[in-house]
């Protein structure tokens, strides 16, 4: 006859072949037909008590069933009670049993979970330090709605998924346990056990900490909780960043502006830490006049040749600049200084990394399944499925996170155009239409709706810009109007043309004018930025300065292109952006792997190109003629457009309230002076030349007006004053009025 067969060794036998999605069944206190009993499942232990949790009295001596680890003990009351584990070589572990605690997530975090609105889901899901009665610990939670079984491993038990399986909550597909005893810094992952019986193991999507790469574990965080010191700045920052202020954008990446001579503390190899960087990077950027520092991807990412662009961990800064106060105090000793900080963030894509989102649970959970709308052939990354709640709701919270826990100013929004277009960069038969039939992507465009609508509920005064190079329509319009919500979008288009443009012999440049002008046309249908990004100094594109044309024995006429288009850039309507060592007229292209060429500094040109854009950035803040109208069509107006022959410019940037007197910019874009040129004037008087980028400062020849000129009673341009000018060779001048 054989023996009866125990159930709690078939649900055993079911936990470690992985089907077993409820482990609380079998582990944990229970009642049963002969009494209260602990089961314990501890492979390896020697022996195994349970001991009372207030005065440690020995409540019970479990007994092991089989060889596989399972320890089974009655008890005679229902005491909290803590295991006592007896290792082999002596060791004794204390510690409460994980499986002896009720559920933690509430039905509330779970439905807002599922109906992708649970805003604040870093600090419930992930890893989260609580504290259950008297009891301190983690509560780990992952999504895996399609996976078998879920543990979570770590140092705190040998990366060894059988020792603590966690409980599925079947409404959301959110597993959870509460492991008592950890403290921050623990390590861990998810192991889980797919449909087809694989075993993955996952980085937490929601780690709001990570080790330094090439290492993937995710870090239990500890609370951020600094003291912040930026009242003033968020109570005033919607007032400066809104389209009438002067908004100057220095693009930093973050690990290769200036590099150290000792190592970070997440072990990165000469990159300086969030201290660092505010010693070093914050009295820089305000001492050249910016007004933001924008940084490309500090999110964790484990390839740094993407340069952030490849994140996988949305909710935690990267560990190559320290732990994540340092980020804290990074952002508000910039607050400190009047420095507002954008960070890039990346919802368009996300890479393949084994131990990231990709099949996360052995399915396409977090990316499409069909690579026609889930892999984007460019970069060999994978696409977010905007179209399913929890993937969208999970973006927003990181976007929110960033902007509420950190006091960030702004997101820049990645590659927008990649997510509006189905077809984007594909051929004919590589993509899927919308419902329509069309190649909008609809859950895209919602997506980025929703997501600008809750950043102006929830994060007043913050702003999002858009990367999007396409003609969609009304991509700064607000959504109740029909509009994607950003606050601003970058400029490609102006960006392309001006680049081109410049790039070509002087000799040639009258059959490229309208390559200057021709951004004009549009310049206030959206609310732009002008971005001299990261993008243009890399991939053979070159540095700036080796776009301009000429060779070595042209370096002078180099220099002075680079500074008349500069102030171009700067009275142009529009915010600006310039990509670090643009300023000092870099002469190699970028790579993230050295600093910028900070020695070029000792050399007179290109410390006169930084001179420049100092004081572009401060005429452009001091000046409301130059930033008030940057959004507004009165803001601008032609007085020369059309002088091919010459490749002359000449227009007016004033205030749309009248209440400022207007600038009059004039460019000549060829090598030769142009003199006694008259160009019109709105009023009479005196002149003063306030900006000439062919100023000896500069290291330009000092040729110009000599710092004033009288106006002419003698109409020209649709004025009724006019001014004779000298324009210097490959320069931009500013004059400004004389008034009483």
């Amino acid at each position: 006859m054989n023996a009866p067969v125990d159930p709690a060794a078939l649900a055993l036998a079911e936990l470690l072949d992985g089907r077993l999605t409820d482990p609380f069944a079998v582990l944990g206190p229970h009642n049963t037909i002969g009494g209260r009993v602990i089961r314990t499942f501890q492979p390896g232990a020697v022996a195994v008590e349970a001991a009372a949790r207030a005065d440690g009295k020995l409540l019970s001596t479990l007994q092991p069933i089989g060889d596989f680890g399972l320890f089974v003990g009655a008890v005679a009351d229902e005491r909290p009670y803590n295991l006592r584990i007896a290792w082999p070589g002596g060791a004794v572990q204390e510690t409460e049993d994980p499986y002896s605690f009720a559920p933690v997530l509430s039905a509330l975090d779970l439905h807002l979970f599922t109906e992708g609105a649970h805003w604040n889901l870093a600090e419930r899901l992930g890893a989260r330090l609580d504290t259950i009665g008297d009891v301190e610990g983690v509560v780990f939670s992952v999504w895996a709605p399609n996976a078998r079984q879920a543990a979570v491993i770590g140092d705190f038990n040998s990366w060894d998924g059988r020792r603590h399986p966690m409980r599925l909550r079947h409404e959301a597909g959110v597993w959870e346990l509460f492991v008592p005893r950890l403290k921050p810094g623990a390590r861990y992952k998810f192991e889980l056990i797919a449909a087809d019986g694989r075993r993955l193991q996952k980085a937490d999507p929601l780690a709001r900490a990570t080790e330094a790469p090439p290492a993937t574990a995710s870090v239990v965080a500890e609370p951020l909780g600094p003291r912040w010191t930026d009242d003033l700045w968020m109570a005033a920052r919607d007032q400066r960043q809104r389209p009438e202020a002067p908004i100057s954008i220095y693009e930093v990446h973050a690990a290769s502006w200036l590099r150290s001579e000792r190592d970070a503390p997440g072990g990165a190899s000469g990159v300086l830490d969030w201290d660092g960087l505010a010693a070093r990077l914050i009295p820089y950027a305000v001492d050249m006049g910016f007004t933001h520092v924008e940084l490309l991807p500090i999110m964790e990412h484990p390839f740094g040749g993407s340069w952030g662009y490849q994140p996988l961990s949305q909710f935690a800064p990267s560990a190559r600049f320290g732990a994540p106060q340092g980020f804290a105090r990074f952002v508000d000793a910039c607050h400190r200084h009047d420095l507002g900080v954008i960070l890039d963030w990346v919802p368009a894509h996300f890479p393949t990394d084994a131990h990231g989102l990709a099949q996360f649970d052995g399915t396409a959970l977090y990316e499409h399944a069909d690579p026609r709308e889930g892999f984007h052939q460019d970069w060999n990354t994978l696409i977010y499925n905007l179209g399913r709640r929890e993937v969208a709701g999970f973006l927003i919270a990181s976007a929110l996170y960033w902007l509420e826990t950190f006091h960030v100013d702004g997101l820049r929004v990645d590659a927008v155009a990649s997510m509006l277009y189905r077809d984007y960069s594909r051929k004919a038969g590589e993509w899927v239409p919308n419902r329509y039939g069309g190649r909008e992507n609809l859950e895209a465009i919602d997506f980025l709706k929703r997501l600008n609508t809750v950043i102006a509920e929830r994060a007043p005064g913050a702003i999002t810009l858009a990367e999007e190079s396409t003609a969609f329509p009304g991509v700064s319009a607000p959504v109740g109007e029909g509009g994607l919500g950003f606050a601003y979008k970058w400029n490609m288009g102006w960006m392309h043309d001006t680049l081109d443009y410049i790039e070509q012999d002087p000799l040639y440049r009258s059959w490229r004018h309208s390559e200057l002008t021709f951004g004009l046309v549009y310049a206030f249908s959206e609310r732009f930025v002008l971005p001299l990004s990261h993008d243009e100094v890399v991939h053979g594109k070159g540095s700036l300065i080796g776009k301009m044309p000429g060779d070595a024995s042209d370096a002078g006429r180099k220099f002075a292109n680079l500074r008349a288009y500069l102030a171009f850039m700067w009275t142009h309507p529009g915010k600006k952006l310039l990509f670090m060592g643009g300023e000092i007229a870099q002469l190699r292209e970028w790579s993230h792997d050295r600093e910028i060429d900070w020695g070029l500094l000792s050399e007179p040109d290109h410390a006169g190109v930084q001179h420049l854009v100092r004081d572009l950035n401060r005429l452009y803040a001091g000046e409301p003629g130059l930033h008030v109208g940057d959004a507004s069509p009165e803001g601008f107006q032609w007085l020369v457009g059309d002088d091919v022959a010459n490749s002359v410019f000449v227009y007016l940037r004033k205030s749309p309230r009248g209440d400022t007197p207007p600038l009059l910019i004039a460019l000549n874009m060829t090598p030769v002076p142009r003199f006694n040129y008259r160009v019109g004037a709105p009023e009479g008087g005196g002149w003063r030349e306030i900006l000439n980028t062919d100023a000896d400062v500069y290291g330009g020849g000092n040729l110009g007006a000599g710092g004033r000129v009288e106006a002419q009673r003698l109409g020209i341009h649709g004025q009724a004053w006019s001014l004779e000018l000298t324009l210097p060779p490959l320069a931009a001048v500013v004059l400004k009025p004389e008034r009483v």
